[in-house]
Order: C-alpha cells, then sequence, then structure tokens
C-alpha cells in the first residue's frame, strides 16, 4: 500500500540530514518528485572556474524548472548568464522571495523587468555588480512595492534617480546598500521611508545637501559613510539629525571636522558603536564632546588618528560611562603615559589594536 501524497511530503519536512533527504529522493520517482517540490533554496556559489560557471548557464533552467517551489534563488558569479534564463524565474511567481544575482554582468534592465514583473513578492534583491540602470530600479519600484532589502553595491549606473524610485515605490524598505555607487550623491533620499533603518553608501560622493535628505526619514539606525574619496565640502553636520542612529561608520572621512563631531554627538544620543579611524580632523573639541554627551556609546574607534592627544583620551576616559572596546593604534600624539592613565581609570575598557572596516552587523548576515 502506497502512502498518500500529503503524509510523503510530512515525512520529508521531518528529515533535517541532507544525506538522508537525498536518500528519500533516490527510493523512486514519485518520491523524488516530493523531494524537489519540497525544496525552497537554490544557491549556485561563485566560482572562478570557467566551467563552472558555464554549467551554470546550462543547467540552470533544468534545475529551475526541476524545483517548482523555490522562495529563495542565488546565482553568483556568472558574468555571461543571459537575460532569457531569468524568464524561468518567473515560474516561480507566487513562492520567490529572495533573489540573488552576484556578478551576474549580462544581466540588463530587460531581463529585471521579465522577473519582477512577475515575481511581485520579492522581499529581498542583490544585484551586486550587475550592469543594471536607473530604468531597471524604477521597474522593480513599481512591482516590488513588498520589497525590504536591495543590494545595489558597485552598480555603477546607478544615480539618484533610481533611487528616489525606490524610495517611493517601495512601502517598507528595511536595508539598502548603494557602496561604489559613485552617481549617488544622496539626493536621491529625499522623502525617504522611516521604515528605512539600514544604510551602506561606503565611497559614495555624498553632498551635504544629500546628507540632509538621507536623515529626512528618521528611522535610521546603521549608517556607513566611510570612504577616502570624501569630499572637502563634505562637513556632516546634518548626521545630527539623525536621533535613532546606533552604529555610524565614517571610518577615512578626513574632513570631518569638530563642529560635524559635535551635532552628531549632541543629536544621536543614542550610539552605541561609532568608527572615527583616520578622521585627522578631530580634535580636542570632538573628543569632548563625544565623552560628555555619548553616554551610550559602547565601541570607539580612533585607529590613526592625527589629532587625537593625551588631552583628548582624558576626556574620553572621564566620559562615555557605557565604552566597553576601545580600538586605538597609530595616535602618535597618544603618549604610551597617556594610554596608561586610561588603562589604570578605566580597567572595564578592552583596548584593541586591530583596525576594523566594518562594524555593526554584516550584510552577509542581512541577506542570508
Amino acid at each position: 500500500m502506497s502512502l498518500p501524497h500529503d503524509c510523503l511530503v510530512d515525512i520529508f519536512q521531518k528529515l533535517h540530514n541532507n544525506s538522508d533527504r537525498n536518500a528519500f529522493g533516490l527510493t523512486c520517482r514519485h518520491w523524488l518528485h516530493i523531494q524537489n517540490i519540497s525544496r525552497r533554496s537554490l544557491s549556485l556559489h561563485f566560482s572562478y572556474n570557467t566551467n563552472v560557471y558555464q554549467s551554470y548557464i546550462t543547467y540552470v533552467s533544468v534545475l529551475l524548472n526541476c524545483f517548482p517551489q523555490l522562495s529563495s534563488v542565488s546565482i553568483a558569479g556568472c558574468p555571461e548568464l543571459p537575460d532569457p534564463t531569468l524568464a524561468r524565474l518567473c515560474n516561480l511567481r507566487s513562492t520567490l522571495y529572495s533573489l540573488s544575482l552576484d556578478c551576474c554582468l549580462s544581466i540588463t534592465d530587460i531581463g529585471l523587468t521579465q522577473v519582477v514583473m512577475q515575481c511581485t513578492q520579492l522581499v529581498s534583491l542583490t544585484l551586486y555588480r550587475c550592469n543594471i540602470t536607473d530604468m531597471g530600479l524604477k521597474v522593480v519600484a513599481a512591482f516590488c512595492k513588498s520589497l525590504e532589502k536591495l543590494n545595489l553595491s558597485y552598480c555603477l549606473n546607478i544615480t539618484d534617480d533610481g533611487i528616489t524610485a525606490i524610495s517611493n515605490g517601495c512601502c517598507l524598505p528595511q536595508v539598502l546598500v548603494v557602496s561604489y555607487c559613485r552617481g549617488i550623491i544622496g539626493t536621491g533620499f529625499r522623502g525617504c521611508s522611516p521604515t528605512l533603518g539600514y544604510i551602506e553608501a561606503e565611497c559614495c560622493m555624498f553632498t551635504n545637501e544629500g546628507l540632509s535628505e538621507l536623515v529626512t526619514g528618521g528611522g535610521l539606525k546603521y549608517l556607513n559613510l566611510s570612504s577616502p574619496r570624501c569630499s572637502s565640502n563634505f562637513d556632516g553636520i546634518a548626521l545630527g539629525l539623525a536621533s535613532r542612529l546606533r552604529f555610524l561608520n565614517l571610518r577615512l572621512c578626513r574632513f570631518i571636522s569638530d563642529d560635524a563631531v559635535v551635532a552628531i554627538a549632541n543629536g544621536c544620543l543614542l550610539l552605541e558603536e561609532w568608527n572615527l579611524a583616520v578622521c585627522h580632523e578631530v580634535g580636542v573639541t570632538g573628543w569632548a564632546a563625544i565623552g560628555s554627551k555619548c553616554t551610550n556609546l559602547k565601541v570607539l574607534h580612533v585607529n590613526r588618528c592625527r589629532n587625537l592627544c593625551d588631552t583628548s583620551l582624558l576626556f574620553l576616559r572621564d566620559g562615555c560611562d557605557q565604552l566597553q572596546v576601545l580600538h586605538i593604534h597609530g595616535c602618535h600624539r597618544v603618549s604610551q603615559m597617556g594610554l596608561e592613565f586610561f588603562k589604570l581609570r578605566r580597567q572595564d575598557v578592552d583596548i584593541r589594536v586591530d583596525e576594523c572596516i566594518s562594524i555593526g552587523q554584516k550584510i552577509t548576515d542581512l541577506f542570508a
């Protein structure tokens, strides 16, 4: 007597070991079908081997047909993947919630449009190093109203027009990654949703006007603006309006001034981690403001800050009551005696010499 279909599905769902699931599918064709329709994710990992990503092009359509209930698809490192292959994703229109197309350089706005017009339930979309334009983003915004997470890192053809479309079109955006999109200056964030809490904008050429628009949503909790190309016209004072900010990465922003640091310290009272490594223009006034105002600060990065001195360290020692970790190294105006006095008074603070590039929650975890 054969077991009912629903019963077999329930049995398969209780198998958590991959080898057990594979053995289940090898039993017979019917059980293989159960295995296929129960599969929820497909991930083709990045490879430098040309034979590997050539095989992706050959078999991805077959795999998408075999697994009709996929909710998550990741195709990484396939630079020759053509638009027509993406058409197979349209069969997943009712189930697909997460799509990643990292380094699929041949995907155009046309291919992306084919997918998003059908797969309107997308919540997470990664287009890292794809050659899409603002036109593609406008289609995404028009059809994927539930989109929460969008990664556009190294999409060099994107400008603020595309960001405006996403800001206005998607109802509940939460995470937006635009690192190395050098056509973005920040004005596209005008009127952004208060749900937008996580923004990665490393090496973007933000202006003061763009920065002001960035904080208008009022929901920003994490912001990364680290950039060695930070303009001398970028003062950062507007960041003081981001009252809910908890993680701020300004590493390598060499033109951030005392005025900006004072404004941020006064306005962002919830800050828990602040990276100011290689911010050479921050002087005693800025460090004093951090010491007196940043009462929730737990982690502070001051590596290679030229103007951090013993007096500045004194303000940090006597303030920042919640400080747990201080990353400090290469600050030549801080004497060994000054550092020892800090350690003696603040034995509760862990002194570390490593310089961190990123802070807070990892992008990979957000798009997992």
